[in-house]
């Protein structure tokens, strides 16, 4: 029987310089994320990652949750979920626990695909589509890049690179926010798909008045108008917007969804895997999503190993509604805010043309890892 031989850390860190940006409620002077190596003792490794607060998660999952994954079977995934879960689940229901839990989740999905010679979505036994539409997130804002003008011309390269959907960062202001989207509509012509993000930096009134002003500008989704814990201010929201409202970055595992699904308080979901509670706790997300028939789009955020197991949930999120033909197939979200360790930690296994990327057939996630970039980056913890 495989048994997990050791579980290794990567707190990855770049500081940014002059690349400093900011969204709605943030500056960022630098970049980091948490990637977890799981290590067999028939020599397969997995890799995974965390979303949050890297170095924190670091410690989370080397002194709570190695010590309980050494020398058990690594197929044994849902058995090791709960486990972690459950151990901890007085402290940790949602956070950097469940984010620490995602990324070791991630990696056993990895090292099971590994195992059997096959993708994560065919050792799954779901696969509904080969390539995902992506679209890219930009318009963070840098001390060099405020004025209109600017931002247009960051939209305008994004569809010459191959984009043909794009969210806007907004949450700078209600006047500013509205002139932004405004502007970038119109330059770009009615045929490119636009969503807005605001990161929760409205209230209930403010995000209808801009949802209202914006009505006419085909939006296909606002996210995140208000904060994550305001549930029935979404709920409100939904019922006047007459743009589709999308949320759930900031929930985690099934039990935090039950009722943002259920009581239909957004139309689009976004579990990111990474943070949510892994792969394991995505797919359960995404199945009570299309039991309710409330569309679902993976959130990303992260490296290249963040992108790929987004890449594997997109392929197998059931269309909604079922149909030959869905305008509703999941979207993949690609960052376009400076991440140097995203663009180097995956050399190889992603496949990206004419606004698309292809669902990897390698096994596991279909990825290769530059152990070497790992180390590069590395923050001693």
């Amino acid at each position: 029987m495989m048994k997990i031989e050791r579980v290794n850390t990567f707190v990855l860190h770049a500081d940014l310089g002059d690349q400093a940006f900011a969204y709605s409620q943030n500056w960022y002077s630098c970049r980091s994320a948490t990637v977890v190596e799981v290590v067999c003792d028939d020599g397969i490794v997995g890799y995974g990652e965390a979303f949050g607060p890297a170095q924190v998660n670091a410690i989370a999952i080397q002194t709570l949750y190695a010590p309980m994954l050494i020398g058990r079977n690594p197929l044994e995934r849902e058995n090791l979920w709960l486990e972690m879960y459950n151990r901890y689940r007085d402290h940790g229901q949602k956070g950097t626990l469940i984010e620490a839990l995602s990324g070791v989740d991630i990696a056993l999905w990895d090292i099971a695909g590994k195992h059997f010679g096959v993708p994560i979505w065919e050792f799954a036994g779901r696969h509904y589509r080969d390539e995902l539409q992506v679209y890219a997130t930009c318009l963070y804002r840098t001390a060099l890049r405020q004025d209109i003008r600017s931002l247009i011309a960051e939209v305008e390269n994004h569809l010459r690179n191959g984009y043909q959907m794009i969210k806007l960062k907004i949450g700078f202001g209600l006047r500013h926010d509205i002139e932004v989207v405004r502007a970038v509509r119109k330059s770009v012509g009615d045929e490119v798909g636009l969503m807005i993000d605001a990161n929760h930096a409205y209230d209930v009134s403010k995000a209808s008045v801009l949802a209202h002003e914006l009505a006419d500008c085909n939006i296909l989704w606002f996210e995140e108008p208000i904060v994550p814990e305001d549930l029935e201010g979404y709920k409100e929201l939904r019922r006047v917007s007459p743009i589709p409202l999308a949320g759930g970055e900031a929930e985690y595992t099934r039990y935090g969804f039950r009722r943002l699904i259920s009581e239909r308080a957004v139309d689009i979901i976004q579990p990111d895997c990474c943070a949510a509670g892994g792969l394991s706790e995505s797919l359960k997300i995404a199945d009570m999503a299309d039991a309710w028939q409330v569309r679902c789009n993976p959130h990303v955020w992260g490296t290249g190993i963040a992108v790929a197991v987004g890449v594997h949930l997109g392929a197998m999120i059931a269309p909604c509604p079922p149909a030959l033909v869905s305008e509703n197939d999941p979207l993949l979200e690609m960052d376009r805010s400076p991440n140097v360790p995203r663009e180097e930690v995956v050399c190889g296994g992603l496949e990206f043309a004419a606004g698309k990327v292809k669902v990897p057939t390698g096994p596991g996630l279909g990825i290769e890892v530059d152990r070497k970039a790992l180390e590069r980056y590395k923050l001693a913890v």
